[in-house]
């Protein structure tokens, strides 16, 4: 296995430590995330951070969905090592700095730990001597229970045919989003921007892109941060990827970009086909060829699949990337570029960051090494090609059933995942379909209970 990062040296540490204590921080919270994409993790007094750093915050190893870890031996323990330079107080809990941390088990990196997923795919980047930077487009609804209990968009007034950039929303709602611009900045998110999305109660917030894996890390605090501001006033912050039948559902779109050791772009030639360089348009090959199996990781959960539908939408507009095409700018297309770079489209915010990242890395590079060819450019509204019922490129799977087994499948992005990780994700997400398809809901009922 690829030699990781080491931790950062004592001196530097003991220093970090005592910035930290001069800024009144007297703990931290210690944070890994499960294979389901939960931030996950354990308060660790600022006394004991050295030992965190060393060996880790112990966690028992069963308790956490995905280690596949064993409830008994050395390997039944999941340290979380806290990776220094992650450290940084957080706004919302006074007191309290953040950390991230790698997934152990029995002094060795855990190859079902997201984390390490990511940081294997990242390590085969480095010896080509290139970096990915991704910028990563959080879409998200503020929710709420009403008083019979059933979820329901937490403004009540947000109910416009067409909500996008809605400002009325934005000012009924200019508490919770000028927290959230104070919080981000306090912890360093460079922000871009603040929008209301096609749907009712949507919302996006557009921050500064990083390289893969501070990506990742940067996502799971801002969902942890946007959960602690939402519960601040009185709103759920909701990943679901589509809560509302007739709307747009939430995307997480990856902007994805490399370049070499000299900082040059390895997938950008204004000259080429859609301005990619020969690598660009393998990378996005690599995307639509394992994109059924990408589903899976990228899409993990039953309502991912309501968003991923050709269906109508009530403000007469969908980006739901159905078909497996690459096209200029264009957002009907499962892969857009714009400005040399690719915009991949299927993720959604339900999803493990890391593991899709992770997938989403290996796909590309397995483009480039099988020198796979990118198909012809989509230069048309795929949407309306359907409605003509003209003939379309290959659509994704229509269930999250579909996705288990195109990834089962796919034993070439598999097993460059990795093999023990997609053994959990499968068993887990099987036993997710499996209960769901033994649910009995309203609209059944409403359709075949009077049925002669």
């Amino acid at each position: 296995m690829s030699k990781l990062p080491s931790p950062l040296e004592k001196p530097l540490l003991d220093e970090r430590i005592a910035a930290l204590r001069a800024q009144g921080i007297h703990s931290v919270l210690a944070t890994f995330t499960d294979l389901l994409g939960v931030p996950k993790g354990k308060l660790v007094p600022l006394s004991s951070l050295a030992g965190a750093v060393e060996t880790g915050a112990g966690f028992s190893g069963p308790s956490i969905a995905g280690t596949g870890l064993p409830r008994m031996g050395a390997r039944s323990e999941y340290m979380g090592r806290v990776r220094p330079e992650s450290l940084r107080p957080l706004p919302f809990m006074p007191g309290v700095a953040h950390a991230v941390c790698d997934g152990f088990a029995g002094g060795e990196p855990l190859d079902t730990c997201p984390r390490q997923v990511l940081q294997r795919q990242v390590v085969r980047l480095k010896s080509r001597g290139w970096t990915l930077w991704v910028g990563i487009e959080p879409e998200f609804f503020l929710l709420q229970r009403d008083a019979r209990g059933r979820w329901q968009v937490a403004d009540a007034d947000d109910r416009l045919a067409k909500p996008s950039y809605d400002l009325s929303a934005i000012g009924r709602n200019f508490g919770f989003l000028d927290a959230m611009r104070q919080t981000l900045d306090a912890l360093g998110f460079e922000l871009q921007q603040i929008d209301h999305e096609d749907a009712s109660g949507q919302y996006e917030i557009n921050y500064r892109h990083d390289d893969a894996l501070a990506a990742a890390d940067r996502y799971q605090l801002f969902k942890l941060a946007t959960q602690a501001v939402a519960q601040q006033h009185g709103l759920v912050f909701s990943t679901m990827p589509k809560p509302l039948a007739h709307a747009p559902g939430s995307g997480l779109h990856f902007h994805l970009s490399l370049t070499d050791e000299k900082g040059h772009a390895v997938m950008a030639d204004a000259a080429g086909t859609l301005g990619l360089s020969e690598t660009g348009r393998q990378f996005a090959a690599g995307l639509l060829h394992h994109a059924d199996a990408l589903a899976a990781l990228c899409a993990p959960t039953v309502n991912s699949y309501k968003r991923l539908a050709a269906s109508a939408s009530a403000s007469g507009t969908t980006w739901s990337p159905v078909w497996k095409a690459v096209g200029d700018n264009n957002r009907t297309c499962l892969v857009r570029t714009v400005a040399g770079r690719l915009e991949w489209r299927l993720p959604d915010p339900s999803c493990n960051v890391y593991a899709a990242l992770a997938a989403t890395l290996a796909a590309g590079l397995a483009g480039i090494d099988q020198a796979l060819p990118m198909p012809a450019p989509c230069e048309d509204d795929l949407y309306e090609r359907h409605a003509r019922g003209a003939a379309l490129p290959g659509r994704l799977p229509r269930d999250l059933h579909a996705a288990l087994d195109a990834l089962e499948g796919d034993a070439a992005l598999r097993e460059a995942v990795g093999e023990a990780f997609c053994v959990q994700f499968l068993q887990i997400k099987r036993a997710e379909w499996d209960a769901w398809s033994q649910q009995v809901g309203d609209w059944e009922m409403d359709r075949y209970a009077h049925a002669g």
